[in-house]
């Protein structure tokens, strides 16, 4: 696993626990693309796509004024090219996995989140291992 991969995870991770939205978008680039079922249900944007700092910020500070307080919890981390895939449990103990694409210093350019079942049963199975 690369250091700096783990570093930017638990750094990423803290950010959002710190409920700090400048510290959370010093993280992306100014025209950063998020896409999210999330987006669909709390900005009523059919696409699921936010694009820019200027779009995300109120999306994000619903979910960080949201009660219960939102705390993640990182489980993995997964190292690709220029991409980085987080698997986490947020609200509710839910599953997210992220994978964030990033430029040349790092710092995310676009976003995919998907999210599971609270439930762990499961949870890292390959496909072959599921029921059916």
């Amino acid at each position: 696993m690369e250091t700096w991969a783990v570093q930017f995870a638990e750094e990423w991770i803290a950010a959002w626990n710190s409920h700090d939205l400048d510290r959370i978008l010093a993280h992306y680039v100014d025209d950063v693309e998020i896409s999210s079922p999330l987006i669909v249900e709390r900005m009523n944007e059919p696409s699921g796509i936010l694009r820019g700092k200027a779009a995300v910020r109120p999306y994000w500070t619903k979910g960080i004024e949201a009660k219960p307080p939102l705390k993640f919890e990182l489980l993995a981390v997964h190292v690709g090219v220029n991409r980085v895939g987080l698997a986490y449990r947020s609200v509710g103990r839910r599953f997210v996995l992220e994978i964030l694409t990033l430029d040349d210093a790092r710092r995310i350019t676009h976003v995919v989140a998907t999210y599971g079942d609270s439930d762990a049963e499961g949870f890292g199975r390959s496909v072959s291992g599921s029921r059916t």
